[in-house]
């Protein structure tokens, strides 16, 4: 597909030019990345400048033949480098801290306390917000599939029955600030991406989860669920990706579940060991799974795989802490198998949208 334009460059006060811009969609993948974008300036004969730009996630981008951009202009040499989680646990141990304690010791060589703890409330507020849009917008969502909000009809069925406190009651309250979240995504609503926007309602979810059902939320317990999260991202990142397009749904969907799972064993007071347990259950149980969107929406099954893993999420952090024998697989071998899962797996199911469920012709609603 293409599309031709024109637009103009101010080059002094006196004046500019107008250049011819086309965009070109190439639907073969470049060698170096899924998520590539080249610009080729030329004259009326030759390409004369060309550069390529990935996309690597997590907000990140990288010129061809270039490292990885890094996040901060000025990298800092944290007290605790790791890039493992066998090297987590060891650090951890060594030095009696938790992973979000560790986190902190690492955080704070870059930031302030104060300028962190303030960081990480918005997150959570943007959270909250995205979480209360959805459960209070209806209709229906952009895009050819007219797909019903659900979210807001949840949400009223739930307050009229709010004295009930029934495990059904809770798993539909867990599914509907996923649901809320996930539609404020497919709608273009401000949200958090975690670890991406395809996977961004099940760190709200548990974490609502948690403040309605266990315990009130305090900014100390959520700067520990995130920075735990956080190095849980960070090694899948780090070990395997995060990119549906790289390794399918395990890396959005999955990664998410093992940092909310990692994040919730924190506050129960996991060990470090059940901590790290937590993330690797919430990822074995979802290898091998596809991203094919249906019709590269990010909807079906995106909102309602949300909900589900979220769910997922609760019952692996919930299943670490309950854990009296050594986990048979480590964190490290669980993120080497997803990686290589990706790797192996078809690209039609890598965020193509050229098999399974991404290439139905849904019933037109209506």
């Amino acid at each position: 597909a293409e599309n031709e334009n024109k637009i103009e460059l101010p080059l002094s006060d006196a004046g500019g030019i107008t250049i011819k811009v086309k965009i070109i969609a190439n639907h073969q993948a470049h060698p170096g990345h899924p998520y590539a974008m080249t610009f080729r300036a030329r004259d009326d004969y030759f390409t004369v400048y060309e550069e390529t730009w990935f996309s690597t996630g997590a907000g990140q981008v990288r010129k061809h033949g270039e490292p990885l951009t890094p996040s901060l202009p000025l990298r800092t040499v944290s007290p605790f480098e790791f890039s493992h989680a066998a090297q987590l646990l060891a650090l951890c141990r060594r030095n009696g801290l938790s992973v979000a304690a560790l986190m902190m010791k690492n955080e704070l060589c870059r930031h302030s306390p104060q300028t962190l703890q303030n960081y990480l409330a918005q997150i959570w507020d943007v959270m909250q917000q995205a979480v209360y849009r959805g459960l209070h917008t209806e209709g229906v969502l952009p895009g050819p599939y007219q797909v019903p909000r659900r979210a807001c009809a949840l949400h009223k069925t739930l307050q009229a029955n709010r004295s009930a406190s029934d495990f059904l009651t809770a798993l539909n309250w867990v599914n509907a600030f996923a649901i809320a979240v996930s539609e404020e995504n497919a709608c273009g609503g401000q949200i958090v991406t975690a670890p991406t926007n395809g996977a961004c309602g099940i760190i709200p979810a548990a974490l609502c989860w948690y403040d309605k059902f266990v315990t009130p939320l305090e900014p100390g317990a959520l700067t520990r669920f995130f920075l735990t999260a956080a190095a849980i991202a960070m090694l899948f990142k780090q070990n395997a990706s995060i990119l549906g397009s790289e390794v399918g749904c395990q890396g959005e969907i999955g990664v998410a579940c093992s940092m909310a799972a990692a994040g919730l064993a924190e506050l129960m007071g996991a060990s470090v060991e059940q901590t790290l347990s937590a993330a690797e259950i919430a990822m074995e149980h979802h290898l091998g799974l596809t991203c094919d969107p249906l019709g590269g929406q990010v909807q079906i099954p995106c909102i309602e795989r949300n909900a589900i893993s979220a769910v997922k999420a609760i019952n692996a952090a919930t299943m670490a802490m309950s854990r009296v024998s050594e986990p048979c697989i480590s964190l490290d071998e669980i993120i080497a198998a997803m990686y290589e899962t990706g790797k192996d797996m078809s690209a039609k199911y890598r965020e193509t949208y050229h098999g399974s469920l991404g290439k139905i012709q849904p019933r037109k609603r209506g």
